[in-house]
This record gives C-alpha cells, sequence and structure tokens, in this order.
C-alpha cells in the first residue's frame, strides 16, 4: 500500500517543468527523448512548458526512459494530477518476507567476510556478524539507530583513525555520494554530502581516483591492532524492483584484497 505521506503530499511544480529538470540532469535532448519513448518532440515541448497534460502513461514512460527513481515517479504522477503507483513498503511488513529471507541468506553466505544493507540515504538497514570487524572502534553513538555508514565511516569518532588510507577511501565514498545527489538531487544526501566534506582528514584527498601500478580496485586498507587488512567492496541491488523500498535498497559486500586478511578473516574470533 503507497503510505499516506506521500499520498498527501502535494507538489508545489508543475509536471512539465519536473520532467525537464529530469531531462536535463540526464543531459538528453527533447529529440533523444522523444525518439526513445516513441512520441512527437512537438508534444514533449507541449508537456515540458504545460500546454499539454500527460496521460498516466505518458509520464510513467517518460520516468522510465530518463531512469527516474521510483519515489521520484510518485512525485511526477502527483504532479500530474494522478495517484501513486509505486508502494512503499516496511520491511517488517508480512510482503517483504521473500525479500528480508533473500537478504538475510546474502548476509550470512558472505561471512565470515563483513556485508552490509544500506538504505537510499546510507542509513544501516541490516549487517552480518562480519561487519563487526569494521565498526568495533566505531563510537557507540554513531552506531545507535539510524546508523549512517558514510557518517560512521568518515567521522573522526568513528572509522577514519584506523583506515590506512583514509584520503584515497574518502574521496572514493564522496566521490560516489556525489554520482548519487547528481543522480537523485535529494535534498537530504545533499546535506549529508556537504557535511562529510567538512569532517577533517590528515591525508591528501585525490580529486580524480586514478590507479596506482598494479591496482584494479580501491581497497580499503584498514589497522585492526598491529594487522593491516585489505578489502574491495562490491554493491548489489534488486534487479526488477516495483516497490520504493526494494529499489533504494544497497548490499555491500567486502572481500579480501589479500592472502593475509584472507587468512585473518578465518581465524577464530578468539584468537584474533
Amino acid at each position: 500500500m503507497v503510505t499516506t505521506a506521500m499520498a498527501t503530499r502535494q507538489p508545489q511544480r508543475p509536471v512539465g517543468e519536473l520532467l525537464r529538470e529530469w531531462r536535463d540532469r540526464r543531459r538528453i535532448s527533447q529529440l533523444d527523448l522523444s525518439i526513445s519513448a516513441e512520441i512527437s518532440t512537438r508534444h514533449l515541448s507541449f508537456v515540458e512548458t504545460g500546454r499539454s497534460r500527460p496521460s498516466r502513461e505518458m509520464v510513467l514512460r517518460l520516468g522510465e526512459h530518463l531512469d527516474v527513481p521510483l519515489r521520484d515517479r510518485n512525485h511526477l504522477l502527483l504532479a500530474a494530477g494522478y495517484a501513486p503507483v509505486y508502494a512503499e513498503s516496511g520491511l517488517a511488513d508480512p510482503e517483504m518476507a521473500v525479500v528480508r529471507r533473500a537478504v538475510r541468506q546474502l548476509l550470512t553466505g558472505h561471512e565470515p567476510y563483513p556485508a552490509a544493507v544500506v538504505d537510499r540515504g546510507w542509513n544501516l538497514v541490516e549487517a552480518n556478524a562480519g561487519l563487526a570487524l569494521l565498526t568495533k572502534n566505531v563510537a557507540p553513538e554513531l552506531l545507535a539507530s539510524p546508523s549512517n555508514v558514510l557518517r560512521a565511516t568518515l567521522h573522526p569518532d568513528g572509522m577514519a583513525p584506523h583506515i590506512v588510507n583514509l584520503g584515497e577511501w574518502r574521496s572514493h565514498l564522496l566521490g560516489r555520494l556525489r554520482r548519487q545527489v547528481l543522480q537523485t538531487a535529494d535534498p537530504v544526501l545533499t546535506e549529508l554530502l556537504d557535511e562529510l566534506r567538512g569532517y577533517p582528514c590528515d591525508q591528501p584527498v585525490p580529486e580524480v581516483e586514478v590507479p596506482g601500478p598494479g591496482d584494479i580496485v580501491i581497497p580499503l586498507r584498514l589497522r585492526d591492532g598491529d594487522s593491516e587488512l585489505a578489502f574491495f567492496s562490491t554493491v548489489a541491488t534488486f534487479g526488477t524492483p516495483l516497490d520504493i523500498t526494494v529499489a533504494e535498497l544497497m548490499i555491500e559486500s567486502f572481500y579480501p584484497a589479500d592472502e593475509a586478511t584472507a587468512a585473518y578473516l578465518r581465524e577464530p574470533l578468539t584468537s584474533r
């Protein structure tokens, strides 16, 4: 069921203006969009200028071709005078049981390596036991729900003092968040990006991620006691989501980037 907050939201901007903004953000011309969406350039121009009201199907088609997030497609529908079509379910809802099982299977199957699930705002949704290795030195207040994983990573009371290549990893994370802001124009993410940029860093932060000799991924190098651990990560999403909550989930899985880290993680917790 569509949430009440979503259903009662009253957009102030017309749908044509919003569509034009998304098209500009994607750097797609009217001609290119009209060809891919199979509508006339004239009709698209009339929609964007407010001279023509798009049908419900037209709004959904344009949202699809502009790769607009599901949450924002609902906003487009509301702006055009139509009801939202994409639900935003809670993870605890009965219909989400299959999603919860899939997430839990992925997380537990990845142990002893760390893995976590975050939402659109990078708030921690769920994690496996392996994540404790990364967060063991993070201040409790940064782990209190809702814990933001980017804040917990880059905050001076978080993982930051224990990240050997903090400047490099900071550049990587801020780059990911910056691209997400450009793709979504989410004001919450924009505020988060501004906050993270203000955190101190005693290492050079590269403007561009340039690989060094032999590098194929950017590793997270973490100091754990006398050991230095190295990880690389992958991000997974659900392939065909029709629910806002499902569409916005990201599963980040960390893997050992060298044999020493792999051997360390295979050791029993009591011997580390």
